[in-house]
Formats: C-alpha cells, sequence, structure tokens
C-alpha cells in the first residue's frame, strides 16, 4: 500500500486496517496475515504511549502515518502499532489480531503451537508468530523495500466496534475494531458480540 492509501485519521485508519494483509518478508520465507483486529490510540488520548510527549520509546508514533512502532510490554511481549497521523502528532493504530495467510509453519514453529486460530490472536502472540522486536520499530511500512509493509485485502462483511481492552485510563472510549465473527479474533465473547 501506498501512503495516500492510508486514511491520515487514527479511527479512521483503525478501521481501515481491518482486512488489509501484514507480509514480512524474511530470509526464510515470507509471512502474511489478514489484520481482523486493531484498536486506536488518538492524539490526547490519556492511555497512549504519546500523551506525555515524544521520547525515545516512542518516537515512532510522531512519524507520518504508515511506519511501525514496535515496542515491549511487561517484559515479556512485543506489540506492532501503526502510526497514524501527520509528523509530529503522536499516535497509532495497535494490531491486535490477524488471521494467518501464509508462512504457517514458521509462525507454529515460533508459536509452538499448531492451533491456527492462536497463531497471532491478540498483540504478543502476532509479533511472536511474525519474529518482530524492537528491531523492526520505526520501519515504513510504505516503502518498496521494507520487509515488513501492508498489503491491500479484503473488508469485513461486519465491522464490529467496542472499548479497548487491559486499559486502566480512558477505558469507555469505542476505538477498537474487529472483522464479527472472526475465530482470530481476540477478547472475550460479550466484547465481540
Amino acid at each position: 500500500m501506498r501512503r495516500a492509501d492510508l486514511p491520515a485519521d487514527t479511527v479512521a485508519l483503525a478501521r481501515f486496517l481491518v482486512g488489509t494483509v501484514l507480509v514480512r518478508d524474511e530470509p526464510m520465507g515470507r509471512l502474511a496475515a489478514r489484520i481482523v483486529e486493531t484498536e486506536a490510540y488518538v492524539p490526547g488520548d490519556a492511555a497512549s504511549h504519546a500523551y506525555r510527549g515524544e521520547t525515545p520509546r516512542n518516537g515512532a508514533m510522531f512519524l507520518e502515518r504508515g511506519h511501525a512502532y514496535v515496542y515491549l510490554i511487561y517484559g515479556m511481549s512485543h506489540c506492532l502499532n501503526v502510526s497514524s497521523e501527520r509528523g509530529g502528532t503522536g499516535a497509532a493504530v495497535l494490531i491486535r489480531a490477524a488471521e494467518p495467510l501464509l508462512g504457517i509453519p514458521l509462525m507454529e514453529q515460533r508459536r509452538a503451537t499448531s492451533v491456527r486460530r492462536d497463531l497471532a490472536r491478540g498483540p504478543g502472540r502476532l509479533a511472536q508468530a511474525f519474529g518482530l522486536d524492537r528491531s523492526h520499530d520505526r520501519l515504513d511500512l510504505c516503502a518498496p523495500a521494507s520487509p515488513l509493509w501492508l498489503a491491500a485485502g479484503t473488508p469485513p462483511a461486519a465491522l464490529g466496534e467496542s472499548a479497548r481492552i487491559g486499559l486502566t485510563r480512558e477505558t469507555e472510549r469505542i476505538l477498537r475494531f474487529f472483522e464479527r465473527g472472526s475465530p482470530f479474533v481476540s477478547g472475550t465473547k460479550k466484547l465481540n458480540a
């Protein structure tokens, strides 16, 4: 996808990304998964890593839309986000879950499971399945030669929305978007209704 294809608004981008395909090219082959769940972290959002301003850790959130922001959470899992506004404005979309399409044997090896539903259901699992870490932070997902990129996919038949998962601030905001009926979506049945 070209940067011009990506909406220049965090909520619009979070909705748009559901149904697109995340692709990683690496020496062992190509991995691809269709994104089925996202969360928006908008400008001024107290739950956002960018809320208190730019730091070395969150700098990718302040890049022009379409860059990877990869961070380590709880000292054990990486998470992938896509920067979502104009350069200088801190905001991003968390990629919460995806349906594996290509490179499934490598994902199974990395995740130590053959349960396809569990390969990329949740942001930590997705990053592990794709072999993502801080070295992928700031990659341009729209660059022609990027090893991590976004491709057009199939829009969901029905887009659901709910409050975000696992937050202690701004918990009531409806900023989580998901493909209704997808078995690859994370969260509880109540949230996915």
